[in-house]
């Protein structure tokens, strides 16, 4: 059975390493970034399963990064999570196709549980 892939975009560092430390304990590889344009590059490398994103960082937002995957890779599955949860925010990104979107700050038996559902889409 192939690893899983996951990548974590949050400009919280100790959101990113959180859900590294759970995440790989549930065998799931897992990289984090900071800021969106590094792992934009990424993404051009390699090919992830689910990406989670801030919604709201500096440079490249959340809805960009939404944007960028379902570009490039159409099967790939976005969570977004966001300390500025608002509706209309989040009615965009569902119209947007997101898989799930989770307020700040988001328990991660939550985040697991919507990581395993956007896998088995």
């Amino acid at each position: 059975m192939t690893q899983h892939r996951i990548m974590v975009i949050d400009d919280e560092k100790i959101v990113g390493d959180m859900a590294k430390l759970s995440l790989e304990q549930e065998g799931y590889a897992v990289e984090t970034f900071l800021s969106a344009e590094p792992a934009l590059r990424r993404l051009e490398e390699e090919r992830f399963d689910v990406v989670v994103t801030d919604y709201k960082m500096k440079g490249i937002d959340g809805m960009e990064v939404l944007r960028a995957v379902r570009n490039r890779y159409p099967a790939t599955q976005v969570i977004m999570i966001t300390a500025f949860a608002n509706l209309d925010a989040a009615i965009e990104a569902l119209r947007r196709d997101v898989h799930d979107f989770f307020p700040k700050p988001v328990k991660i038996k939550e985040l697991k549980a919507s990581i395993k559902r956007a896998l088995e889409k």
